[in-house]
């Protein structure tokens, strides 16, 4: 039989490194489970030393989560190992996932320690989580640069001390395929105890390999993958959880594994990551891109309709893709508009069916086609934040004049409005809400997507906004594009005006 390969989700602590993908408890508890319907074997939910958001988020994530295994990332600090047992404590299945740096450039210039001195704090702290925590982790951080002599004594000794998975990282995207995957059949030959312990492999994609060098590590002995949806993470990204699933899924004759992935959720997740992130998913984007089943060349259409494994490895309604077909209209009821949300993998409240259900007839009154992709995308972000609520936007539009936009807001019950000009008609709707909102906040990302083919294709916008030190991403959706950028930039000011900081950018 196939070994299995355990499936280790960091989108809400690594991904969550991406400059401006910070997320908010709720939305981390939604992707959570999203991962958990996924069947994802670990989901990492975040950093709880970071700050007090971080843990709240953390401790609701352990809370939500009954199926997969909760896990709380902690320097090699006592208090930060305490802190992320207190976070992971009500998760029926947790891990406590401590690191230390191990190479000489991270151990001089960071750490400022000698090797000794990381030693020591190495067993201290998988000493201290195993008295807390049944199952842990350790990594070595930067150990694609790290002295093999040095990370054999270090591993040998955390798995004396109970360490029950090894970590592997290639922090800096440094290595290449066969030399990773040489280091890490090295470690695991000659480590005695190495038996005793699960390797695992997590990647960074500075050079474009993660995916390659995470195959490489596998096929080199290691049994988890540490991976993110859509491949979100530090700098360019880590390893992509769907590249790695459908690799091992459609080579099984090359990589003898087997994995637990409920495959039909991966599109539905990447999706929500998408959205509540605010990085879009570039179209040529492996197994989740748009494009990633389309054939528009001649040869290819032709090879498609005579044999279909001609052109594709993979089937498009296996990772959750569905064809763009008529399902629901203006006349569909609630029973088969639920219906359909189920089978696309969402499960609602009554209070959310029912809030979503009038914005599904408001869209089926002005858009006659409904495709599954709309549908996914009015499952999006939730922009009922408290705070601000646009009621009325008026845009004037004239040759060789400044675009004029009215806006009136509403918050509490009242009502605001104000008038302003722009070059074009976002420039002036948003001038016209930073009046009403008094907000400082410095425009750093504005993306529009069309989610279906068409004029009346049902517009999305993201808005990323920065204001002392705090990134947010809004979200905004609507068949009118001014009126969904108007709707993201709100959404995005009222984030602003929670009490959430985002986490310190650090990693593993």
């Amino acid at each position: 039989m196939a070994d299995e390969l355990i499936i280790f989700d960091t989108t809400l602590r690594d991904g969550e490194q991406s400059p401006g993908a910070s997320m908010t408890l709720t939305e981390k508890v939604r992707i959570a489970r999203g991962l958990e319907k996924m069947r994802v074997d670990v989901i990492e939910a975040g950093f709880p030393i970071a700050s007090e958001g971080d843990f709240n988020a953390v401790k609701a994530v352990a809370a939500a989560i009954k199926d997969s295994t909760v896990c709380g990332l902690a320097r090699a600090l006592p208090q930060d190992i305490e802190r992320a047992a207190d976070a992971i404590a009500a998760a029926p299945r947790k891990r406590i996932h401590t690191f230390i740096a191990t190479s000489p450039i991270h151990m001089e210039f960071k750490l400022k320690m000698k090797a000794q001195e990381v030693m020591a704090n190495a067993v201290k702290a998988v000493k201290l989580a195993r008295r807390l925590c049944d199952d842990v982790e350790f990594s070595c951080e930067d150990a694609g640069r790290s002295d093999v002599d040095f990370l054999c004594r270090v591993i040998e000794a955390a798995i004396n001390e109970g360490a029950t998975t090894i970590n592997i990282p290639d922090t800096v995207g440094y290595t290449l395929p066969f030399a990773f995957g040489a280091l890490v059949a090295q470690l695991i030959e000659r480590i005695p105890n190495s038996d005793k312990a699960v390797f695992s492999a997590h990647c960074h994609n500075d050079l474009g390999l993660a995916t390659a060098n995470s195959l490489a590590a596998l096929q080199a002995g290691a049994r988890q993958v540490e991976c993110t949806v859509n491949g979100l993470g530090e700098r360019a990204g880590n390893t992509a959880l769907e590249e790695v699933v459908m690799a091992i899924r459609t080579r099984s004759d090359a990589m003898q594994l087997r994995v637990n992935i409920d495959c039909a959720q991966i599109v539905p997740t990447s999706r929500l990551v998408a959205q509540i992130t605010g990085f879009p998913v570039q179209p040529n984007k492996a197994v989740v891109g748009a494009n990633a089943f389309a054939h528009e060349a001649g040869i290819h259409q032709d090879g498609i309709i005579k044999y279909r494994q001609t052109y594709e490895i993979m089937r498009a309604e296996d990772v959750g893709w569905s064809t763009n077909r008529l399902v629901l209209g203006k006349h569909s009821g609630r029973n088969a508009f639920n219906q359909r949300l189920q089978a696309l993998g969402y499960e609602l409240t009554e209070q959310e069916l029912n809030e979503l259900f009038v914005a599904f007839k408001n869209l089926a009154d002005h858009k006659h086609v409904i495709y599954d992709a709309d549908l996914h995308s009015l499952m999006g972000t939730d922009t009922t934040v408290a705070g601000f609520v646009l009621e009325k936007l008026e845009v004037t539009i004239r040759h060789n004049q400044k675009t004029q936009a009215r806006v009136a807001l509403s918050k509490n019950g009242q009502e605001f409005a104000s008038e302003a000009t722009g070059n074009g008609p976002v420039d002036a709707v948003f001038a016209a809400i930073k009046q009403i909102t008094a907000t400082r906040a410095t425009l750093a990302l504005y993306s529009v997507n069309a989610i279906t083919e068409g004029t009346d294709a049902l517009g999305e916008v993201m808005v990323r906004l920065k204001e002392n030190g705090r990134i947010v991403n809004g979200a905004g959706s609507d068949l009118d594009i001014i009126k969904a950028s108007a709707r993201a930039y709100i959404h995005a000011i009222n984030l602003l005006a929670r009490a959430e900081r985002p986490n310190p950018q650090l990693s593993v």
